[in-house]
């Protein structure tokens, strides 16, 4: 990208009409610093970026939208939960079009699906989601009672020694596991040190062989050379005395065969053989 272009993508260039004495380029210009974005912004509309909470059911078209599904949502102002603003977010399903309105809901602390979409029903237990199950309204006041009090707090503690001893079996895990990152790494590369030294004895090995570069000798095993151990070749010494044997014999013996010579004889004439 250009020195220009680069200018232009970050909004520091300035164009040789722009005069600082009539503010700001975005007022010279007459439009506003986010753009796009806010072309609603005298009806109180702001476009943003809106990820879905939760997994909603499509009323157009029955498509399921997942959770985490991203939106260019028209953010809106329409009430206020005593100081706290409540929020509308309507956008655009991709799938048939649809509106879909989600607000926020400060009383209760969650999403509300107000049109276009209804949100998929999906319930988990606190001990499915593996978490910590908080108090409602009513346990809550039920602690201003001393007695129930000293109830809620024996319960926490069983509940406290039952979970103590999960808390132990896994930092006990954790420790076996990752006992010392230093000591961990160095017997690392101790045993990779020894693997490159293990390669580069056999890479010399293979040229003392005389091997192709494409042929990899593979470490020595124990079964290996139980099984070779196995082989048998015979004694060098008796083959070299059989071999000599046989070489004397094929020596003194004519290269035609008997029975070739015994043909050869009976078609020779009379006279040949009287003269031999």
């Amino acid at each position: 990208m250009s020195t220009l272009a680069a200018a232009r993508a970050d909004n520091f260039y300035f164009p040789p009409e722009w005069d600082p004495k009539k503010g700001s380029m975005n007022k010279q210009q007459g439009q506003h610093p986010l753009r796009e974005r806010a072309k609603k912004i005298d009806q109180g509309i702001l476009v943003i970026r809106f990820e879905m909470p939760f997994n909603v059911w499509c009323e157009g078209c029955g498509h399921l939208i997942g959770k985490g599904v991203r939106f260019n949502a028209e953010k809106q102002e329409i009430g206020k939960y005593h100081s706290t603003k409540i929020w509308s977010f309507t956008m655009t399903a991709p799938c048939c079009q649809q509106r879909i309105e989600v607000q926020t809901d400060p009383k209760n602390a969650q999403y509300n699906v107000v049109s276009g979409g209804k949100q998929k029903a999906e319930e988990y237990t606190a001990a499915d989601a593996e978490v910590m199950e908080l108090m409602d309204k009513h346990d809550r006041e039920k602690l201003d009672d001393p007695l129930s009090k000293l109830e809620h707090h024996t319960d926490v503690m069983i509940k406290k020694k039952a979970q103590n001893e999960r808390l132990v079996d896994l930092r006990d895990d954790s420790n076996a596991k990752y006992k010392n990152d230093y000591e961990m790494n160095k017997l690392l590369r101790k045993n990779l040190r020894g693997v490159k030294k293990d390669d580069k004895h056999r890479e010399q090995q293979r040229k003392v062989l005389g091997l192709h570069e494409a042929i990899k000798l593979l470490p020595e095993s124990s079964d290996d050379a139980a099984a070779a151990s196995f082989v048998h070749f015979g004694d060098s010494k008796a083959f070299a005395k059989n071999w000599q044997k046989k070489r004397k014999a094929v020596s003194a013996s004519s290269i035609f065969s008997s029975a070739a010579v015994a043909a050869a004889r009976k078609q020779e004439t009379p006279f040949a053989r009287h003269r031999t």
